[in-house]
């Protein structure tokens, strides 16, 4: 025997390592406890399943391979000489036939690829088996040999091993194959790809040898190979989105992640459930995401509502960016509060504003278009109202609002200034995965700790850093907790009512293209995205309506058995009685930031000042609208002394008095004073009125407000809650 066939049999890898090193097309993702959650294929050439042990083959596929292919494998030593004798020698060789080539020797040619069948042996190649067959069969034991043939061996199209076969055919596992199905396997190992009537007949042949009769195989084995496409009974489909983040080939057959199966399921089905009761309102996508607070470990990953109602089920829109609307408010509330700027029983102005910017006037409203005056910071949050936020993102600046959002983990793409007020009203995309991490910090008192994606390489993880203020964390998550504060926008009995504490903010995005619903406990915190991936506008589908009702069945199916506790105020807070001087809303418990407690709110009476126009506004005719009927409204905020009214100068005439005038608008520029009751000039505001012809588009500064044709005025941003 030659030198390199010797060396050959001497390099044969044992049981051990054949089976660690099995090649595997799909890989399967485990929860954190070990059940199967996705099976994910990697390899698109062949398919090939996680190993079997003999001891889970059915037994009559055993002895339907043994028949057809090696009927003394117990008997002979890796070689069947006795078949040799009496098929003489060139039957033994014989390329068109496996005649005495026995399991041992055909698994000598699987394992190296040298020995294998291309076009026929060569006889150097036939000496090469049945020497490394018989060097096999010292090794390994005769169980290890069947074993690994029957994981290994070739049989129809792609499919490579009984495993795959059993599924992709079948529907059942190695265990499940009856007499039939063990006969039809064992037929395709002498010619894999036959036409489908000679694979029956080679059946037949087998099932007959096990004391079978073959009627209706011819049938059978028809409908078995038109069975397309082959999709594997065992493999669940629960987590696609992550399991190709987190499985790589090369890596093992399984890998076990940080989620949670029945959390999982639970999202899915939610997600699936929910958004087919609202397929009339024009949504169809959604994604899920829950992490543990306390290491940041992800417990659920939904990217997608999956093909049946998603034109886009292969996109992660966890990780897709979207404007987050109103989700943003509690990081401007948190802001204010660590600054002290405000109390949570803050008295906010909710009634019109208009906002200089250097694009023209930003108008903000409210969801429903309504005022409510004075209202408390609590209240104002819990109800999300848009017109206090603004206010209070204008007295923190756009830029420190920008600043503290990226160091939450947001990673805005633009300045502070690009988006100016709007942000608070969530102008900028984010991402689930990052909003949802960001509002994880609020539940852990401030601190921020990135989420590591599967996909990354095990790396020390960065330690969590302060960013927050942990009381006014605190505070704001208090806020958000509270079912009665919120109660003015979505009643008492909304899907953000838990059975359990847990702090919860919802948002849609301008135009209703996204909503949103976030929140967390002291366990975990969750974010429900729904919305369209193309950007199309929902009907109707606001945050509390959307994204809501998912949100509660994740939280509950994540705490069930353990409903969490309340969170511990930290030190530096205390909780005090508060009545408000002016009745605007009930005596109640507040908590405080220790040195800005207050037991009685008061208003502060407001100075009489201008609130429309503005300094340098510009105000454009509307084409569409004859110029005579067209008016701008004079008007000023508080009361003059003594119960005085304000007289209007315009360009150095007065027009008019009252606390409103209606003006007919002249194009030019313009200058407006405001005078008291003896003539003495209040405020003087400059403005000035364009005529019609502006072409539309963006505003050359910022393209998150727009303009039509003959307007310069900047549309109104709505978030809703």
């Amino acid at each position: 025997m030659g030198v390199g066939i010797a060396a050959r049999a001497q390099d044969l890898p044992s049981y051990a390592q054949t089976r660690s090193a099995h090649p595997v097309s799909d890989l399967q993702l485990l929860d954190r406890r070990g059940e199967p959650l996705q099976t994910l294929r990697v390899d698109p050439t062949r398919r090939v399943l996680a190993w079997v042990p003999l001891e889970e083959m059915s037994p009559s596929l055993l002895r339907a391979m043994l028949l057809s292919e090696d009927q003394r494998f117990y008997a002979h030593s890796g070689v069947d000489w006795s078949a040799v004798a009496s098929s003489a020698w060139a039957n033994l060789w014989n390329t068109r036939t496996r005649g005495a080539s026995t399991v041992t020797m055909q698994l000598a040619g699987l394992l190296d690829e040298d020995l294998a069948r291309r076009g026929g042996r060569s006889l150097r190649q036939k000496l090469g088996q049945a020497w490394v067959a018989t060097r096999l069969e010292q090794r390994w034991t005769k169980a290890q040999i069947l074993e690994a043939y029957l994981n290994r061996v070739p049989l129809r199209g792609e499919l490579v091993g009984v495993p795959a076969a059993a599924q992709a055919l079948f529907g059942k596992r190695p265990a499940g194959l009856d007499a039939r199905e063990s006969a039809l396997l064992a037929a395709m190992l002498r010619g894999p790809n036959v036409a489908p009537e000679a694979l029956a007949t080679r059946a037949c042949g087998v099932l007959r040898a096990m004391g079978q009769a073959c009627d209706g195989l011819a049938d059978e084995v028809g409908a078995v190979l038109r069975r397309k496409p082959l999709v594997l009974a065992d493999s669940p489909q629960w987590a696609p989105h992550f399991a190709r983040l987190a499985l790589r080939a090369g890596e093992g057959p399984t890998r076990r992640s940080t989620l949670d199966a029945v959390s999982q399921r639970t999202a899915v089905l939610s997600l699936r459930r929910h958004l087919a009761e609202l397929a009339d309102r024009q949504v169809e996508d959604g994604a899920v995401i829950a992490l543990d607070n306390d290491t940041g470990e992800i417990r659920v990953w939904v990217g997608s509502s999956g093909s049946q109602l998603s034109e886009s089920a292969q996109v992660d829109h966890v990780l897709a960016r979207r404007q987050p609307g109103s989700t943003l408010k509690p990081f401007l509330y948190e802001l204010a509060l660590e600054r002290r700027l405000i109390t949570a029983a803050s008295l906010l102005d909710d009634s019109p504003a208009q906002v200089a910017t250097a694009a023209g006037l930003y108008l903000p409203q409210n969801y429903d278009k309504q005022y409510r005056g004075w209202i408390s910071a609590r209240a104002s949050l819990g109800n999300s109202l848009n017109i206090p936020a603004v206010r209070l993102s204008l007295m923190l600046t756009p830029e420190a609002v920008f600043d503290r959002l990226n160091a939450l983990g947001l990673a805005l793409p633009e300045t502070g200034g690009f988006y100016g007020p709007s942000l608070a009203l969530g102008s900028a995309d984010v991402t689930l995965l990052g909003l949802t991490n960001a509002y994880r910090a609020l539940a852990n008192g401030g601190r921020y700790g990135e989420v590591r994606l599967p996909s990354e390489k095990a790396e020390r993880a960065a330690r969590p850093r302060q960013v927050a203020d942990p009381r006014a964390s605190f505070i704001v998550g208090d806020m958000l907790a509270d079912n009665n504060a919120r109660a003015l926008t979505f009643g008492l009995s909304s899907a953000l009512a838990l059975p359990f504490p847990a702090s919860v903010k919802t948002g849609t995005s301008k135009d209703m293209r996204d909503n949103w619903c976030i929140g967390w406990t002291r366990r975990f915190t969750v974010g429900v995205w729904v919305g369209n991936s193309s950007g199309e506008a929902m009907q109707q589908v606001s945050g509390v309506s959307g994204a809501a009702p998912v949100w509660r069945e994740v939280m509950l199916a994540l705490h069930a058995g353990k409903p969490p506790r309340a969170a511990e105020p930290p030190a530096g807070v205390l909780q005090q009685a508060v009545r408000f001087d002016g009745g605007q809303e009930p005596p109640r418990p507040e908590w405080f930031v220790s040195g800005t407690e207050q037991a009685v709110i008061r208003i502060a009476e407001p100075s009489v000042a201008l609130s429309n126009p503005t300094d340098g506004a510009i105000y454009a005719l509307d084409p569409d609208i004859p110029p005579a009927a067209q008016r701008l409204r004079f008007s000023h905020a508080g009361r003059l002394p003594q119960g005085g009214t304000a007289s209007w100068r315009l360009d150095g005439r007065v027009i008019g008095k009252g606390a409103t005038l209606d003006w007919l608008p002249m194009p030019g520029r313009h200058e407006l004073a405001l005078l008291d009751g003896r003539g003495q000039v209040l405020q003087q505001v400059r403005f000035e009125v364009r005529g019609a012809g502006l072409r539309a588009g963006p505003h050359p500064a910022n393209p998150q407000v727009k303009r039509t044709k003959a307007q310069f005025v900047a549309e109104p941003w709505r978030s809703a809650g």
